[in-house]
């Protein structure tokens, strides 16, 4: 059998096929069979760099990860902001619809599936806290707009709270559920001078948010 000359290739057009199916029908509705359909690939050849649809679905959150962490990498760094601006800002992009609005189209409910839940904490702890919270709100302590002795126990329960307390696809949530966990974290961090960190701006979002986790957008094809 002839090799592949350009797995790159054939990886994009894997990840790029899965990705659209995946927010189309969802993680669970999506099947390996319409991936191999879409693409025209045989079997083996996904197997050849996939293990399992499971394993196709990690790579895409990686690949959309990674577009996530370029844009709150260029919030961390821009020198007109002072720490809680800068807070502030990372939090309505990480809403903005690159990221978020994809993976809660396509992601099942966390409290549903273990291993996503655990793979959604893993990356709070080993990704956001280190490389992007954290170091802002060090700078927030420099330039004397937050307030604490301890910005690495901070940055953590604010993501382990924003991530997986707040976030509607961890489990079913009523609107006036959200309304009230982001009006309890607003509560709990004023203390450390950061003030209104989720507005009602933001507040519509995580709502808007929760209704597609249970309608997730129809193809045109779905809605011809």
């Amino acid at each position: 059998m002839a090799r592949n000359k350009y797995p790159e290739e054939t990886v994009r057009k894997i990840l790029d096929t899965a990705e659209r199916l995946f927010i189309e029908k969802g993680y669970e509705h999506a099947s390996l069979q319409d991936i191999l359909d879409e693409t025209g690939l045989s079997k083996g050849a996904i197997y050849h760099h996939f293990a399992s649809k499971e394993d196709i679905f990690y790579s895409v959150c990686d690949r959309i990860g990674r577009r996530n962490g370029e844009v709150l990498a260029r919030v961390r760094d821009d020198p007109s902001l002072n720490g809680l601006e800068k807070l502030r800002t990372m939090f309505k992009v990480s809403l903005q619809p690159e990221r978020q609005a994809k993976m809660f189209c396509m992601m099942p409910y966390l409290m549903d599936n273990a291993k996503f839940l655990v793979t959604e904490m893993r990356s709070i702890f080993t990704e956001v806290v280190p490389y992007f919270v954290e170091p802002i709100i060090r700078q927030g302590m420099a330039d004397g707009s937050i307030r604490t002795d301890h910005p690495k126990e901070l940055a953590e329960a604010m993501m382990m709270l924003s991530d997986v307390w707040i976030n509607p696809i961890v489990q079913p949530s009523a609107p006036e559920e959200i309304r009230a966990r982001c009006a309890v974290y607003n509560q709990l961090f004023r203390g450390f001078g950061i003030d209104g960190l989720i507005d009602q701006e933001t507040i519509d979002v995580l709502l808007s948010y929760a209704e597609m986790a249970h309608h997730p957008p129809l193809s045109e094809e779905k809605r011809a």
